[in-house]
């Protein structure tokens, strides 16, 4: 799925990031942990070939990053979805309409896929929130609206950048429920997190791996979390 090998990056003229090498193979359940500034949101951002790696090679479903021309980069992404620390929406476009725009940017009539949008909102829990408008939505509607937007596509793997950082502890499992329930429909997930305690809920669900930035090296985390 998506493999980084040796990798390092350099920001503000330092090194951030440093020696990496990880493979996340198709059905895999990964944490990512790291104290503020450690460069979890760089990781992400090289996994979703939003960034160039420094040194080393990222490789996204067996090519080269370094391959490919601008066109097989966006097509390569629609088979990873992101869901962003920020949760950014057009906030004069209702819910319906902010979940369509990746349908729309791929080239895909948004009308034909009404059924699957609408058994999408059903999944989140916002069918009733369809004709919303993002301002009107709760932090936790926001999360959910954006992991649905993140999936809309059937990609194969998902990256969640601290989804469950602005929401209470029930929200907090109730986004983990449907990040778990797409791991056992075989997509590969990868969470960016400071929450110890969500880490032991997926635990007990699904045999989750822990990942840990430190002094910008990539570390299994031991059991004990």
């Amino acid at each position: 799925m998506i493999e980084l090998e040796n990798v390092s990056h350099s920001y503000g003229g330092g090194e951030l990031l440093s020696g990496i090498s990880l493979r996340l193979a198709p059905g895999s359940f990964y944490f990512l942990t790291g104290p503020s500034g450690a460069g979890k949101t760089t990781f992400l951002k090289l996994c979703y070939a939003e960034l160039l790696p420094s040194a080393g090679h990222v490789r996204l479903f067996n090519a080269d990053l370094r391959g490919m021309d601008r066109d097989t980069v966006a097509r390569t992404r629609r088979r990873i979805g992101v869901v962003h620390q920020d949760c950014q929406f057009l906030d004069h476009l209702p819910l319906r309409e902010n979940l369509s725009l990746p349908l729309l940017a791929a080239g895909r009539d948004a009308q034909a896929e009404a059924a699957n949008l609408q058994e999408l909102l059903n999944w989140v829990g916002l069918r009733a929130q369809a004709e919303a408008l993002p301002p009107q939505l709760s932090g936790g509607e926001r999360q959910r609206a954006a992991l649905a937007r993140a999936v809309i596509m059937d990609p194969d793997v998902i990256l969640a950048d601290e989804p469950t950082g602005n929401v209470d502890w029930e929200m907090s499992l109730r986004i983990l429920q449907l990040l778990v329930e797409l791991n056992r429909m075989g997509k590969t997930i990868l969470i960016a997190t400071h929450d110890l305690n969500l880490i032991r809920a997926a635990k007990a669900q699904v045999a989750a791996r822990v990942l840990r930035i430190k002094d910008r090296h990539l570390h299994l985390a031991g059991a004990d979390l």
